[in-house]
């Protein structure tokens, strides 16, 4: 029997160590290209919020836009049709502050353009955020009883996390590009350095989601693998 360690197998352990590794670099890499275009400011001179409300109305998009504590806490809610964006995004004149504020709008256009994988991503975030906590139970009974029905019960509810993760991909990567288009065609972005500035934030943070995706797939494998092991 391999070696188990608070109820879960030791490669799952591993398989969450090179993820965090992951997602560590990820983390590092979007704050730090952040705070680098934080202090390059854009030629229109616009907001994080005048620019997300223009990126927003021109996708025919209407939402609340609203300040939320917390630094890159920004997001749309589909529910309130609403952009939360930080204070350093909504307040900020940089060209970090329109890439994320943009991106953000971008969403709130999959919305109302009915996109798919947003929509399919809201359908499954009850079901994911409810398996997060019950998947290791399934597993942990069914390692101390040695009922593997039980352990793979565990993994398919594992799975529905990683269905979350990688349909998420889609819908930040279209979000951005969605954004960069609009911040193009209606002159936010002004210049070439701009639009440049723009998409390395953009793509620093699209890494993240990468970082997470990776990481439960690692996960889901290495849980794969011991119930294999264990027949």
């Amino acid at each position: 029997m391999a070696f188990i360690f608070f109820g879960l197998p030791a490669e799952y352990y591993i398989a969450t160590l090179i993820g965090m590794g992951l997602s560590l670099w990820a983390s590092a890499r979007v704050k730090s290209t952040f705070h680098r275009f934080s202090n390059v400011g854009v030629r229109s001179g616009m907001t994080g919020a005048q620019a997300a409300a223009a990126v927003a109305r021109s996708g025919g998009a209407q939402v609340a836009i609203e300040r939320h504590q917390g630094f890159l806490s920004d997001h749309y809610d589909p529910r309130s049709k609403t952009l939360r964006l930080s204070p350093e995004v909504y307040d900020g004149r940089s060209i970090s502050s329109i890439a994320v504020a943009a991106h953000e709008a971008g969403h709130s256009i999959q919305d109302v353009k009915n996109y798919a994988p947003l929509r399919i991503r809201s359908q499954i975030v009850p079901a994911a955020n409810f398996g997060n906590s019950l998947w290791p139970i399934a597993i942990l009974i069914g390692l101390m009883a040695n009922i593997t029905g039980m352990i793979y019960v565990g993994i398919g509810i594992f799975t529905i996390g990683v269905v979350f993760q990688l349909v998420t991909l889609p819908v930040e990567f279209d979000a951005s590009k969605r954004a960069k288009l609009v911040l193009a065609e209606t002159g936010i972005v002004a210049t070439r350095e701009e639009a440049e500035g723009v998409e390395k934030v953009l793509d620093a943070a699209a890494m993240t989601y990468v970082a997470a995706a990776i990481t439960s797939i690692l996960q889901l494998l290495a849980l794969i693998a011991r119930a294999r092991n264990g027949r």
